[in-house]
């Protein structure tokens, strides 16, 4: 990323200086900027997309030993209560023989009856003792039932928040599978004669070498490369959800500048431009949807110095991105 900056920055300076209007320059620069913003964006929701996931996933296994722990304490408690209440139901017996026994030494012996009276009094305090212990863990019973009630309500939400999570992003993928197929289907004839359609983390990149679309040197297409370009196009257009970039690269030859184009960073925008333009002559897309960049030399895909690599660099491609509106709203409300 720190690359690509250093490269778009280059890009205004040269601009700044160039001979281009005012007014052009401005829209390049809102075009780096939406670009640079929107690509930014892109791979922080992917990451935070990735976190937010793994931290679902983790709380809902914190949870479900909690879960699982309170069960088995509730259970505990709940034998410990029955176990109390037997021992309530012994103790009352024997404070009702005690009482009878009571009433029959109250005619005999008046120090066994004192002696009875002390027994019967320890007796009685500690059935209160009991019985203020059995409240006790009734109460604490129900505090920990409403605390697993509470646990499990937590649990079954985010469990819902994560199934919507996986499927959004079940979806999404369907979605660029499918769109993939489809702009395959739409461009065969092309494949392997300088056009490549591959998904690549999250997104497609169609790539169109220079000999498909450009003269050496030049921004402007051929007939072959419109079609082409055009065939794209209505598959685009069936699919308004997907944003769409695209990016002019060089290989690394210095271009000698002429009365149209100044260097290679103005050639790959110029082509790139271009494509623009020839998508939008398909009315139903949106001009919302689509950036358009240069990268100029610097992001090729073979560093060799040879003419078969300067061949595979010299190219124009056009990457789709699903838009993420779903999964931002589900982001947003798990914070």
């Amino acid at each position: 990323m720190k690359i690509i900056t250093q490269i778009l920055i280059t890009l205004n300076i040269i601009l700044l200086f160039s001979c281009v209007p005012a007014k052009q320059f401005q829209e390049l620069q809102e075009d780096y900027q939406k670009c640079t913003e929107e690509t930014d964006m892109l791979k922080t929701d992917n990451e935070d997309l990735t976190i937010q996931s793994t931290e679902l996933s983790s709380q809902i296994a914190v949870l479900n030993d909690e879960v699982s722990r309170l069960s088995a304490d509730s259970l505990l408690k709940a034998e410990e209560l029955k176990e109390i209440n037997k021992n309530l139901d012994k103790i009352n017996r024997q404070y009702s023989d005690l009482q009878i026994a009571q009433d029959e030494l109250l005619k005999g012996n008046d120090q066994e009856t004192k002696q009875l009276l002390k027994q019967l009094q320890i007796t009685q305090e500690d059935l209160q003792a009991r019985e203020d212990l059995a409240r006790k863990m009734e109460a604490k019973v129900e505090a920990e039932k409403q605390e697993l009630i509470k646990l499990k309500k937590e649990l079954e939400e985010r469990n819902n928040r994560l199934v919507e999570l996986e499927t959004i992003l079940y979806t999404k993928d369907s979605v660029m599978n499918a769109l993939k197929n489809k702009v395959s289907n739409a461009l065969l004839g092309f494949e392997n004669n300088g056009l490549t359609v591959k998904r690549k983390e999250g997104k497609i990149y169609i790539s169109l070498e220079e000999k498909l679309l450009f003269a050496s040197g030049s921004a402007a297409i051929g007939a072959e490369g419109e079609n082409a370009i055009q065939k794209l196009g209505v598959v685009l257009a069936e699919n308004p959800d997907i944003n769409i970039m695209i990016e002019g690269h060089t290989d690394d030859l210095d271009y000698i500048p002429d009365a149209a184009i100044k260097d290679n960073w103005d050639l790959s925008v110029k082509r790139a431009n271009t494509v623009v333009r020839i998508l939008l002559k398909n009315k139903k897309i949106n001009p919302k949807r689509l950036t358009a960049a240069g990268r100029s030399e610097y992001d090729p895909l073979d560093p060799a110095k040879t003419n078969e690599a300067r061949k595979k660099n010299r190219r124009t491609e056009i990457i789709l991105t699903p838009k993420l509106d779903a999964l931002y709203e589900i982001i947003d409300s798990s914070e």
